[in-house]
């Protein structure tokens, strides 16, 4: 399998549509195909080498300020590369996500000279990070977590527990948040975060084995971990702003990449259930429309963003119609694809199992309903 990327840089340009014909051209160009090999392991392999080559070529510094190895340029920009490489098939969309969440976080709240530092190394594949948010008893509730960070002569030393941590096991580094306020503090100001480096002594990771046969999740342990007060993101007790500040980012940009990937495996469908000689039926249509007004909803998303828009809470939508296509989608295969999932070891039955968490993973279903009647009709608590 040969690569020839080159170091050409794309030809500076606004217009989205000249800068997405460029990008097609190039991986046209250029084999990034991925090996036979669909372990996890192999997916985060496959993400290095493709984040290596985008990066010598300059197209996944596009859309990233240049004080923190960028080549400046509106936002959107990420938002092509990540739909044509995740549609394409070149990486896995769990991977590419971290982009998205964790180097915007970094470039916001890390000192200039540690984002400096760090994101190109996350934008190069030269480096993994994952988010150490949720923990045992604190998932969708962040505000009541107990992993607690005290001061002791300039250094901090963290204690407790993470789980669900994705892809923990081949990061390097991770965003994390602690408790640092004391009883009197309010839990939303008692949170702070920290970039904490994973071979730090003291951590633990011990992956989990999920119902869909990949240990995606983590669960991270940190026991008496010294962390210097460098490594802090913000001030103390910025935490919560932080968290919030991510969740938006996590339901735009990586959001758009994900349902690229969900479009390409509604192709994949159409072709197999057309290969066995059965016809695309009303079923395949409601999946078709799920997707289509998940898409139509992530574009105008994508645009209040590249607007520069502080997205909130109307990304719970986001996310609400992103679980209900994706399972919708899943459905659809198991009926008309006929024992694929209860009987054949195949990537529909992985994916199917995978798709019962869309629900839950990113903030429950509940919880994002709960947002959009309170914080966006006004619904009241009842």
């Amino acid at each position: 399998m040969s690569t020839s990327t080159g170091t050409a840089v794309p030809t500076e340009t606004t217009d989205t549509t000249e800068f997405r014909s460029q990008l097609v051209a190039w991986l046209d160009e250029n084999d990034l195909t991925p090996p036979p090999d669909d372990s996890l392991q192999g997916h985060m392999r496959q993400f290095a080498r493709v984040q290596r080559a985008l990066y010598d070529a300059g197209w996944s510094r596009q859309g990233w300020p240049e004080h923190a190895g960028g080549l400046g340029g509106p936002d959107i920009l990420r938002a092509i590369v990540g739909e044509e490489v995740v549609g394409r098939r070149l990486a896995e969309p769990g991977p590419y996500s971290m982009l998205e969440v964790l180097a915007p976080t970094m470039i916001d709240y890390a000192s200039p000279e540690l984002a400096a530092e760090m994101v190109p190394k996350l934008l190069s594949g030269e480096e993994q990070w994952c988010q150490g948010f949720s923990e045992p008893g604190s998932g969708s509730d962040l505000a009541s977590l107990s992993t607690r960070a005290e001061q002791r002569d300039g250094t901090w030393i963290v204690n407790g527990q993470k789980v669900w941590t994705s892809f923990a096991q081949y990061s390097h580094r991770c965003i994390l948040l602690t408790r640092t306020g004391g009883p009197e503090t309010p839990d939303h100001e008692a949170i702070t975060a920290f970039f904490v480096d994973l071979d730090t002594p003291g951590i633990t990771v011990r992956p989990l084995r999920t119902m869909h046969g990949v240990d995606e999740f983590c669960e991270v342990y940190f026991d008496d971990v010294a962390v210097d007060e460098s490594r802090m993101l913000g001030k103390p007790g910025d935490g919560w702003r932080l968290a919030m500040d991510l969740l938006p980012y996590e339901r735009s940009t990586c959001f758009w990449q994900r349902i690229a990937y969900l479009y390409s495996r509604f192709d994949t469908l159409v072709n197999e259930v057309k290969g066995i000689g059965q016809a695309v039926d009303s079923d395949m249509g409601e999946a078709y429309l799920a997707l289509h007004t998940l898409r139509c909803r992530s574009r105008a998303t994508q645009h209040r963003l590249a607007d520069g828009q502080r997205l909130g809470p109307d990304t719970s939508i986001d996310k609400v119609l992103l679980a209900a296509a994706e399972q919708k989608l899943y459905d659809t295969a198991r009926d008309l694809l006929a024992g694929s999932i209860e009987l054949d070891d195949t990537a529909w039955r992985t994916e199917y199992l995978y798709s019962r968490a869309a629900t839950i993973y990113g903030g429950t279903a509940e919880v994002q309903r709960n947002i959009i009647a309170r914080r966006l009709l006004d619904l009241g608590k009842e």
